[in-house]
């Protein structure tokens, strides 16, 4: 029996070519998904091998699906499939325990090895992703239960962070300034205690906040 997969992504165009890209192999379309409601639906529907899973969907958030999931399921392969080579979601996907991060414009054979590798409990994070998000992933702070002193506003900030958005998405959500985001961002890493957005975010998960 092939490798079931459950494909979540709101653009028909994507689905149709991942369908396309898995024909006539060991890969078996299951149950298609654009939004993450639909995605728990399917998953329980379906019975998938593995999930490729869209980081930005329509109505919800890729890494929200992905804990869902991944707390109803937690054995069940989830890859994450994405347009963005953005290493504040590399990071926060291997956080979540993601099996791997593939873009969008990977070429087939090392699409369906990731899912063959994923279905098989392979992680595939590549040597290039591991070395790229090490430090992000070692930060100064490392006690789950520690008090840091943000303020609400800055606990926003942050849990967009960790959702890999920029300064200006970020200000447009909040209907802030791009400066205020800017000094705030500042403020969160200074009582983090990291140097960087990604390791921020890494930080905000394991803290529960992202």
């Amino acid at each position: 029996m092939g490798i079931r997969l459950l494909i979540v992504d709101d653009h028909e165009v994507v689905r149709t070519g991942i369908r396309a890209l898995v024909r006539d192999t060991g890969i078996q379309v299951v149950g298609e998904a654009e939004t993450g409601e639909q995605a728990m639906d399917k998953v329980s529907e379906s019975l998938p091998d593995v999930v490729l899973l869209d980081v930005r969907l329509e109505n919800s958030n890729g890494f929200q699906v992905l804990e869902s999931i991944r707390a109803k399921n937690p054995t069940l392969p989830i890859l994450i499939l994405s347009t963005y080579d953005n290493p504040t979601y590399i990071a926060r996907a291997m956080a979540l325990g993601a099996k791997g991060y593939l873009l969008k414009g990977a070429k087939r054979a090392t699409i369906l090895e990731a899912i063959e590798k994923a279905a098989a409990g392979e992680d595939i994070w590549t040597p290039q992703e591991l070395r790229r998000i090490t430090g992000s992933m070692i930060t100064p702070r490392i006690k789950a239960d520690l008090d840091v002193p943000l303020t609400e506003r800055e606990a926003q900030v942050l849990r967009h962070i960790a959702y890999g958005l920029t300064n200006k998405e970020i200000a447009k959500s909040l209907d802030i300034s791009i400066e205020t985001v800017k000094e705030h961002v500042q403020h969160i890493l200074r009582k983090v205690g990291v140097s960087d957005r990604t390791q921020a975010a890494v930080w905000a998960v394991r803290n529960g906040i992202g």
